[in-house]
């Protein structure tokens, strides 16, 4: 039910009037800080692909976008106001928002702090705003609103544009590594080095694996090593990938193109894991006995829980892990759209929000 007589403000922001048209300047309603609400003035938001997707309408099929429609749901900032109720956060502390804003808090999964399985979920942008209806907007703007339950602390040692990523690249590559038990002593491969890719290899290498990155790019090997893998591999030459059969307790798998899945499922080893963060549009074809010979399992992840991002963020803070980014100014996020189209990224852009003051 949507709640009258909210007090509200106006906010700029940058958002796309329809499926083909540009992201361009406008100015948005945002509820004031009610009773447990959380009131952020951005400083960055990451570009994730899935913003360039939901503008495009191209996962109509799940989820078709309404239009306006304001993306973003990697968002770092400051705490400017909270409501009476709020105790996590205060004025001047540095927040963070991530890819859901809100769930029905009283399922099995909320209870077990994995919200990003709630059926109820509020994502960051295009799910139905209860308080204003319509639908909710997202982080390219000055400012959100957001109930404290789903506000994270940012490590105040992190790179605040570098930070951005985090919410959804960092959260996606490093749940599955600590659900499926990536830690010192585990043989990890990452395969697919962009946006999340280049996430994964910080986290296995912080986390102790050996880890070896799989490319089809030969040029990528310098870049790979220098974010902490210890082999690289260039999937594409069959002596290279079969000196590896066997030997992976844990793949994770970014890659969204069409790919061959059994090439990697052949290199686990008994009772190994590789698991999909990429979500590539046709479906895989899966080799039975791949999977049979070594009970070894094939899944997908999402995001973590509110919980887990936490504690991915502190993870972050204590290792000083941060995205490789390129900031941008919000004038250059349609350029920066083309560009993600071509991977032509190392490996995030970032969007630097004090540039919508001057729109």
């Amino acid at each position: 039910m949507v709640m009258h007589k909210i007090p509200m403000y106006k906010a700029k922001a940058y958002s796309a009037a329809s499926a083909t048209s540009s992201l361009a300047s406008t100015t948005i309603v945002r509820r004031d800080p009610i009773e447990h609400d959380v009131q952020i003035e951005i400083l960055f938001c990451g570009v994730c692909h899935s913003d360039l997707h939901q503008v495009r309408n191209e996962w109509r099929e799940v989820m078709p976008t309404v239009y306006p429609s304001i993306p973003g749901h990697e968002i770092v900032g400051r705490v400017t106001k909270v409501g009476s109720g709020v105790t996590k956060f205060k004025p001047g502390n540095l927040a963070a928002v991530g890819c859901m804003v809100d769930s029905d808090r009283t399922c099995p999964e909320c209870q077990a702090g994995l919200e990003q399985f709630c059926r109820n979920t509020t994502l960051t942008y295009n799910s139905p705003d209860k308080h204003l209806g319509g639908v909710t907007y997202g982080g390219y703007s000055e400012s959100i609103v957001v109930d404290e339950r789903f506000v994270l602390r940012i490590p105040s040692n992190l790179n605040l544009a570098g930070a951005a990523p985090l919410l959804c690249a960092g959260i996606t590559t490093y749940s599955p590594m600590r659900h499926w038990g990536v830690t010192t002593g585990k043989k990890v491969g990452v395969v697919g080095l962009g946006g999340l890719g280049h996430m994964g290899v910080k986290f296995a290498h912080a986390l102790g694996a050996h880890v070896v990155v799989f490319t089809t790019s030969p040029n990528k090997k310098e870049d790979a090593l220098r974010l902490g893998a210890d082999e690289v591999v260039v999937s594409r030459n069959r002596e290279e990938m079969e000196k590896h059969a066997g030997s992976f307790d844990f793949i994770l798998d970014a890659v969204s193109a069409d790919h061959d899945i059994n090439a990697y499922i052949n290199l686990l080893r008994r009772d190994g894991n590789i698991t999909l963060v990429g979500a590539p549009e046709k479906p895989l074809a899966v080799a039975a006995f791949g999977l049979l010979f070594g009970r070894r399992s094939l899944s997908g992840s999402p995001i973590g829980g509110i919980p887990e991002t936490q504690e991915m963020l502190d993870f972050c803070g204590a290792h000083n892990i941060t995205a490789d980014v390129e900031v941008i100014p919000i004038q250059k996020v349609n350029e920066a759209f083309d560009r993600l189209l071509k991977s032509d990224v190392k490996y995030r852009f970032s969007i630097d929000m004090a540039s919508l003051k001057s729109t």
